[in-house]
């Protein structure tokens, strides 16, 4: 039986998980779990990725342009990307796909 700040522990952990789901951001109607990741040597450096890409490609391809964003506006403070893999005069990212995921990799740009 729980007591006291058991029930206080247990009442924040139950918020917790409803808040995070308030914050889901939806694409074309899905959600699309997103992670980023920097590099150890040069944090600007980075990938960013989605699951479930079979509920859609092209918010899926919508949602990991957000997750790099939201990493390089987070950690640095700037939205702008240089994206890895673009052939010179190339514009955009590169995606990759794995299974079910999709990724993209790039470096925020810090004037």
């Amino acid at each position: 039986m729980l007591r006291g700040t058991g029930i206080v522990a247990l009442s924040l952990v139950l918020l917790a998980g409803c808040a995070e789901r308030d914050e889901r951001v939806i694409f074309d109607g899905n959600y699309y779990p997103a992670k980023s990741k920097g590099e150890k040597a040069e944090r600007r450096d980075f990938t960013a990725s989605v699951r479930r890409v079979s509920r859609g490609p092209e918010g899926a391809r919508k949602a990991v342009l957000h997750e790099a964003t939201r990493y390089c506006l987070l950690n640095f403070g700037t939205s702008e990307i240089e994206w890895a893999g673009v052939p010179a005069g190339g514009e955009g990212p590169v995606y990759a796909r794995a299974g079910d995921s999709l990724s993209v990799s790039g470096r925020c740009i810090i004037w």
